[in-house]
């Protein structure tokens, strides 16, 4: 009897119009609209916002025209160092003498510069083309330092024009003096090999280092000078270490690269 009221109650109202229809909870719409709210701002984010990314690698702070490899131009012994390490040296200077069997030789500097390491010593036999110094270009003592920042190959085209640089220095411990401060100068576009590595700075050993992990592009960064420092550029914080800094100190550089919309990374 039960299943038969239902029925003709049902023939009498077949489309129930006549009920209340509940469309959501309360709850329901607070969810809802909290959505709806946050497509709506990461919508305008991803066209209006900009996102910054960095890339880090390996750095070393040098003069601007890198190094060159004094080698021997004659077999024999060495009777004679005349330049001392760190000494800078005008062209054409005696670096060292070398005693042959046509008589001695005295082997010169081909440019102006600071002599930053010393492969020959005294009594030492050395033959034609033997490394005895490598001699930093640079002529006067008050030619600013640059950082070279070897890069990856595949981030190089990304740099942009006068990109910040922070600069660790190895020397200059982060927590206490912050980091260094610079802007890139030029990207070279041309892959580094170990030989033109250690040729720049006048140290083959660097040049396997900084190609370890594949051929990268050399960036040279201009670092930022400030008088009122020791070192007489600018830190992140107030006043940097409390020394000079020095060519051939080891650093990491970060360099900011172009800023990205993120809808840049939907679109192809």
């Amino acid at each position: 009897m039960q299943f038969r009221q239902q029925a003709l109650a049902k023939l009498q109202s077949p489309e129930e119009l006549d009920l209340p229809v509940r469309f959501a909870r309360p709850q329901g719409w607070l969810v809802l609209s909290i959505t709806v709210v946050a497509m709506a701002a990461a919508s305008v984010w991803a066209v209006t916002g900009s996102v910054t990314s960095t890339v880090s690698a390996p750095a070393i702070l040098t003069h601007g025209q890198g190094s060159y490899i004094l080698q021997s131009p004659v077999a024999g012994q060495v009777t004679a160092v005349l330049a001392k390490q760190g000494e800078r040296l005008p062209a054409k200077a005696p670096v060292l003498k070398v005693a042959t069997a046509e008589g001695e030789t005295v082997v010169r500097s081909v440019a102006a510069g600071r002599v930053s390491a010393l492969a020959a010593t005294i009594g030492q036999i050395i033959q034609t083309g033997a490394d005895v110094a490598a001699i930093e270009k640079v002529a006067d003592a008050d030619d600013p330092l640059y950082a070279t920042v070897y890069v990856p190959a595949e981030n190089a085209a990304s740099i942009p024009k006068n990109a910040e640089v922070d600069l660790t220095v190895q020397s200059a411990p982060t927590q206490s003096y912050g980091v260094l401060r610079g802007h890139v100068k030029k990207v070279d576009r041309t892959a580094q090999t170990p030989q033109s590595i250690g040729a720049f700075l006048g140290d083959s050993q660097l040049g396997e280092q900084f190609t370890r992990k594949g051929r990268p592009v050399a960036v040279t960064v201009r670092l930022d000078r400030k008088a009122s420092t020791e070192s007489g550029y600018k830190w992140s914080s107030q006043d940097g270490p409390p020394f000079e800094l020095s060519s051939m100190t080891m650093a990491t550089g970060s360099i900011r690269m172009a800023d990205e919309r993120p809808i840049d990374w939907l679109l192809p």
